[in-house]
C-alpha cells in the first residue's frame, strides 16, 4: 500500500547540481532551461568528458580573478523561454525583477540536501513517483504512482487522477507540470518559483536523470488544470514580450536534437551524448567575455581582437546567457546586437571527431533542417516522422520532413571491420529515391567518406567519417591526360581517354569473374540469347543456362530496382517452360501414342531414346539448380525486408506472389521433364525385360565369371542392363542432381519389378512354368542384374524395389520335395511380401508333375478363400514413388570460379552481345566500338 498523505520535511544542506544540456525527451524538440529568475553561479567544473557523467556535473564556486588566462573553461548558460514552455515567476517575494547574475552570494549557497532536490522521488523507493495535487484536493499533499523510465507524462497523469478519484471525463483538463521551487522560513514552507507543462510524450524519470535544479532549489511534479496554467502563461507572455520572444525562438531552434528533426525522440542510451543543443556540443566554450568584447565582435569593431584572450586563437567563442544580457543594465540597443551574436554563435559548429556524420548540403525546410546529423549507432535510418513509423518497424534515427521522403527511406550501416578498414554500406528502402554520387541507387552500395548521398528530390548530404583518411571523392572529375585530340575524345566525367575506356571494356568482357552486367532495356534480348546459345545439348558445360540466368538474377538484385526481381524470374521461368514444351512436342511427334504394339516397341532403341531425351534431361538439371538459387534469393530478401519492417507492405506481398508463381513454373518444368524421361525409358524397358524370365544364362557358363563388362553379360540380361547404363550416362552427362538420379532409377526399378512380376503371374496360367529348374534360371538372371547395379552404385535402390520379384523367385526356387513339406501358414509367415491371393496363385499353379495334385496343406483357410478369389494378383503401376525435389548438395555456386573454357567463351560472347546492344542505342558520335578477338 502506498502512503497517500505526506508532508515534506525541512530543507537541509546538500550537493549542488547544475543542468548540463537541454531536456532532451520532449516531443516538440525544445525545452526551456528555466531562465527568467534562475540563480546563477560562478563557473562549472566537469568531472569527466563522458556523456553519462556530464548529466550530473557539480558547481564549483570560485572567487573572481583578473587574470583571464587562469580562468577555467566552462559551458555557456543560455537559458531561454520557448514558445511551448511555461516559465513563470509566481513567488510574491521575487517581484523585484532581479536576474540570476544579480543574486547575492548568500542566496546562491542556500542549498538543500540531495534527497530533497527531487521531491517526487526517493532513493529507497525506486519506481515510485510522487505527484502533488493541491489543485485537486487541498490537504492531500501527493499521491504515489508506479513509474518506469518509459512511462510518459500522460500515462502518469491518468494513474494519479485515478488515485485522486477524478472521473474519466475530466482527465483531459489536467496536465503534468514540472515545478521548481524552494523551502523558505523556519518551518520549511514550499515556495514555487517556476513551472512548465510536461509534454504528453515526455518521460518524467528520464527528465530527472538528465536535468537537475540549480543549487538551493528543489523540483517536484504537480497536476494542475490546463486552463489555469494557460492563464499564467498569457500573463507571463505579455510581461516578457519583445526581445524575449526572439530569444525563445532561437532557443527553440537550438534545442532540437541533431539527428531527430521534429519527431519525438526515444530514450536511447547510445545516442544521448550526441543529441544535445548546439550551445552544448558544437561550441568550444572557454570563458565568459566582457560585454565590451562581445559588442565589439558583433559590430565588427576593428579593436575587438585586442580584448580577446590569447587562449582562444582556435576561433571558439564563449557566449553569455541571453537572459542575462537582455536584462542587464546596458542599453537596449545592446540586446539587438546580442541577437546577431546569437546567430553568429550557431555558425561556429565543430563536427564530432569520434563518430561519422552526414553534412547537409541541401535541405527542404530551413527552420527544421540541421547542418550535421550524427551517426550514433552502427545502423542509421533516415525516414519521415509519422505515427505509423513510430508504432512499428525499426527505429528511425533521423527524421526528414519532405513530401517524397518515406517513413523509412534509407539505411546506412557499418559492417564488421576488416583489419583497419571501416566498411559502410547504404541501401534504399523499397520505393525510395536515393542517389549515390549522382547515380540512382537501386540496391546497396559501399559508402566512402566524402560521398554524396541524395534522399528524395530535396535532401543532399555528404557522408564524413573523421576516423578515416579521405582521398579524392569519387564524384569529382579526374584531370584529363591530354588537352589535345586525345583529351577531346575523353569522358569529361570520369577522365578516361577513349583508349582507356576501350581497355576497361575489354578487361570486363574477357574477365573470368562470374559477372554479367546489362541494362533493363536489353534484358529480353539477353535472355533469348542465353536460350539460343546454351539450349543445345552439344554444349560442353551443361549447367551453362542455370549459371547465366543466375548471373542475371544476381545483377538484378544488386543493381536494378527491387521490383524488377520477380519480373525477371517470371521471364526466365516462362522461357524455359516454352523451350521444354517445344521439345516434348517434338519427341511426341516422333513417337506417337497410337503406336503401342510390340513391333514398335522392339524397334525403339535406347540410343535413339537417349538422343531425344537429352534436351529434356538437360533442362531438368538446369531448372533444378535455378529453382534452388531463386529460393535462396527470396529467403535472403525476405529476411532483409523483415529487418526493415516492411514485411506487411502491399508491394512486397505482390512480389512474393509473383515469385511463388515463377517457382511453380520451374517446379512444373522439373515435374514434366522427369515424367517424360521415365515414360520413354520405361517404354524401352517394356520390350527388354521379358528376356530376364525366358532366357537361360547357363548356355554360356563362361560369361557368368565376369559381370563387370556389359558386352560379356548373358544375352538375356544385356538388353535391360544396356538401358540402365544409357540412363546413367545420360544423367551424368547432363549433370543431373544426385537425388534426381536416384529417383529416376527408383522409378525405373519400380517399373521393372512390377512388369516382371506381372509377367511371371501371367505365365503361371495354363503352362508348367512354376518349377524349380525355371526358377533357378530366373534367379540367376536377376542376380546378374543386381550384382551389376551394385557395381555402379545403385545396388541399394535396386534391392529395395526388386524385393517382391526376388521373394517370388526365391519361393519358386525351393526344391519340390522341401516345398511339399511346407504348409500355408509357414509359407505365409516366411514370405510376407506376397499377398494371400498371390501366394495362393503360385501354389495352385506350381508344376508337381503329371497327375499329381497339390497337398491339402497348401490350401488357404476357409474364411479367406472368398476374399482371395476376388483379389487382384497383379501389381499396380500407379503406386510409384512420388517425386521429391532435393534440398541440398547443389552444384551452382556463384562464389566459386569456373575453369571451363567453353563456359567462359559463352560468357564473353554474351557480354559482347550486351555491349553491342547498348552501343546501338547510343548516338553515332557517342559510340565506342569494341572488337572482340577471335580465339
Amino acid at each position: 500500500m502506498f502512503h497517500e498523505e505526506k508532508k515534506e520535511g525541512s530543507p537541509r544542506f546538500g550537493k549542488l547540481h547544475f543542468p548540463v544540456g537541454l531536456w532532451i525527451n520532449s516531443p516538440k524538440k525544445h525545452f526551456a532551461k528555466l531562465g527568467r529568475r534562475w540563480p546563477s553561479v560562478g563557473s562549472i567544473k566537469s568531472t569527466s568528458s563522458d556523456t553519462a557523467s556530464r548529466s550530473n556535473e557539480t558547481v564549483e564556486l570560485r572567487q573572481p580573478t583578473k587574470n583571464k588566462n587562469n580562468r577555467h573553461k566552462r559551458l555557456s548558460n543560455i537559458f531561454h523561454r520557448s514558445t511551448n514552455s511555461i516559465v513563470g515567476s509566481i513567488s510574491a517575494g521575487s517581484g523585484t525583477g532581479r536576474w540570476g547574475s544579480e543574486k547575492k552570494l548568500s542566496e546562491i549557497i542556500d542549498t538543500v540536501p540531495e534527497d530533497l532536490v527531487e521531491l517526487s522521488s526517493q532513493k529507497n523507493l525506486p519506481g515510485i513517483l510522487k505527484i502533488f495535487g493541491d489543485d485537486i484536493s487541498s490537504g492531500t499533499n501527493y499521491k504515489s504512482v508506479l513509474a518506469t523510465p518509459r512511462s510518459t507524462a500522460r500515462e502518469l497523469v491518468r494513474e494519479a487522477l485515478e488515485r485522486y478519484a477524478v472521473v474519466d471525463s475530466d482527465t483531459e483538463t489536467f496536465v503534468l507540470c514540472d515545478v521548481v521551487g524552494r523551502f523558505v522560513g523556519h518551518e520549511g514552507e514550499w515556495k514555487m518559483e517556476y513551472l512548465r507543462i510536461v509534454g504528453d510524450h515526455e518521460r518524467p524519470l528520464v527528465l530527472q536523470e538528465m536535468w537537475k535544479p540549480k543549487a538551493g532549489f528543489s523540483r517536484r511534479f504537480e497536476i494542475r488544470r490546463k486552463q489555469e496554467v494557460e492563464k499564467m502563461t498569457t500573463a507571463e507572455d505579455k510581461e516578457t514580450a519583445g526581445i524575449n520572444a526572439q530569444a525563445r525562438r532561437l532557443q527553440k531552434s537550438r534545442s532540437r536534437a541533431a539527428s531527430g528533426g521534429n519527431a519525438p525522440m526515444r530514450d536511447r542510451e547510445d545516442s544521448i551524448s550526441l543529441r544535445r543543443s548546439i550551445s552544448d556540443i558544437n561550441l568550444n566554450s572557454k570563458k565568459r567575455r566582457e560585454r565590451k568584447s562581445i559588442k565589439s565582435m558583433v559590430a565588427n569593431d576593428t579593436d575587438a581582437t585586442q580584448d580577446v584572450d590569447p587562449s582562444q586563437k582556435d576561433g571558439s567563442v564563449e557566449i553569455q546567457s541571453l537572459s542575462e544580457n537582455t536584462h542587464n543594465a546596458d542599453s537596449v540597443d545592446y540586446a539587438a546586437d546580442n541577437l546577431d551574436f546569437e546567430r553568429l554563435s550557431q555558425c561556429l559548429i565543430q563536427p564530432p571527431v569520434q563518430h561519422p556524420y552526414f553534412l547537409l548540403l541541401q535541405g527542404y525546410n530551413k527552420e527544421q533542417d540541421f547542418v550535421i546529423y550524427v551517426m550514433t549507432r552502427k545502423k542509421h535510418l533516415f525516414g519521415r516522422s509519422e505515427k505509423s513509423s513510430r508504432d512499428k518497424g525499426p527505429y528511425v534515427d533521423t527524421f526528414l520532413s519532405a513530401p517524397d521522403i518515406l517513413p523509412r527511406h534509407c539505411c546506412v550501416w557499418h559492417l564488421d571491420s576488416s583489419g583497419q578498414k571501416n566498411i559502410v554500406r547504404v541501401r534504399p528502402y523499397r520505393g525510395a529515391l536515393v542517389i549515390h554520387n549522382g547515380v540512382v541507387l537501386q540496391r546497396e552500395a559501399e559508402l566512402q567518406t566524402g560521398d554524396l548521398l541524395g534522399l528524395g528530390e530535396h535532401f543532399l548530404f555528404m557522408y564524413k567519417d573523421p576516423r578515416v583518411t579521405q582521398g579524392k571523392p569519387a564524384w569529382l572529375p579526374q584531370s584529363w591526360s591530354s588537352p589535345g585530340l586525345s583529351g577531346a575524345f575523353s569522358c569529361q566525367m570520369c577522365g578516361r581517354t577513349l583508349q582507356e575506356r576501350q581497355e576497361a571494356v575489354q578487361a570486363y568482357i574477357e574477365s573470368r569473374d562470374l559477372m554479367l552486367q546489362y541494362r533493363s532495356q536489353e534484358e529480353d534480348a539477353l535472355l533469348k540469347e542465353i536460350i539460343e546459345k546454351t539450349g543445345n545439348p552439344g554444349n560442353e558445360f551443361k549447367l551453362s543456362p542455370a549459371y547465366l540466368f543466375s548471373l542475371c538474377i544476381e545483377h538484378s538484385t544488386r543493381a536494378l530496382d527491387p521490383g524488377h526481381f520477380p519480373k525477371l524470374v517470371m521471364k526466365i521461368a516462362t522461357l524455359i517452360k516454352e523451350v521444354v514444351w517445344e521439345k516434348i512436342k517434338e519427341i511426341g511427334d516422333k513417337q506417337p501414342e497410337n503406336q503401342q504394339d510390340k513391333a514398335f516397341m522392339s524397334t525403339l532403341g535406347i540410343e535413339e531414346v537417349a538422343t531425344d531425351l537429352r534436351p529434356l534431361m538437360l533442362w531438368m538439371a538446369n531448372s533444378m539448380e535455378l529453382l534452388n538459387f531463386v529460393q535462396r534469393k527470396i529467403l535472403d530478401m525476405e529476411k532483409e525486408w523483415e529487418s526493415e519492417g516492411t514485411s506487411q507492405d502491399a508491394l512486397l506481398t505482390t512480389d512474393l506472389e509473383a515469385c511463388e508463381e515463377s517457382m511453380a513454373l520451374l517446379d512444373e518444368v522439373i515435374m514434366y521433364t522427369f515424367q517424360q524421361c521415365v515414360y520413354y525409358l520405361t517404354k524401352t524397358l517394356y520390350a527388354a525385360l521379358p528376356a530376364l524370365l525366358e532366357s537361360n544364362p547357363f548356355t554360356d557358363p563362361s560369361n557368368l565369371s565376369d559381370v563387370g563388362e556389359l558386352s560379356r553379360m548373358p544375352e538375356g540380361t544385356r538388353g535391360t542392363l544396356a538401358i540402365y547404363q544409357a540412363t546413367l550416362d545420360l544423367t551424368r552427362e547432363c549433370e543431373l542432381h544426385a537425388d534426381l538420379v536416384s529417383q529416376t532409377f527408383g522409378y525405373l526399378f519400380f517399373f521393372s519389378n512390377a512388369s516382371l512380376f506381372n509377367t511371371l503371374m501371367e505365365k503361371g496360367n495354363g503352362e508348367p512354368f512354376y518349377q524349380w529348374s525355371k526358377a533357378v534360371q530366373i534367379r540367376t538372371n536377376l542376380d546378374l542384374v543386381l550384382d551389376w547395379l551394385q557395381g555402379i552404385g545403385l545396388g541399394d535402390i535396386a534391392a529395395e524395389f526388386f524385393r517382391k520379384l526376388s521373394t517370388t523367385v526365391n519361393l519358386l526356387c525351393i526344391p519340390k520335395t522341401s516345398l511339399l513339406k511346407l504348409s500355408w501358414g509357414s509359407l505365409w509367415n516366411e514370405y510376407p511380401a506376397l499377398s494371400s491371393a498371390q501366394l495362393n496363385h503360385l501354389l495352385r499353379n506350381y508344376h508337381l508333375g503329371v497327375g499329381r495334385s497339390h497337398p491339402a496343406a497348401w490350401d488357404p483357410p476357409e474364411e479367406e478363400k472368398d476374399a482371395i478369389a476376388n483379389t487382384d494378383i497383379f501389381e499396380s503401376f500407379t503406386d510409384h514413388p512420388p517425386l521429391i525435389l532435393p534440398c541440398d548438395n547443389f552444384r551452382l555456386q556463384l562464389s566459386d570460379p569456373i575453369a571451363n573454357d567453353a563456359f567462359h567463351k559463352i560468357l564473353c560472347q554474351l557480354r559482347h552481345f550486351v555491349w553491342d546492344l547498348e552501343q546501338k542505342s547510343l548516338p553515332a558520335n557517342q559510340r565506342a566500338p569494341y572488337r572482340m578477338d577471335s580465339k
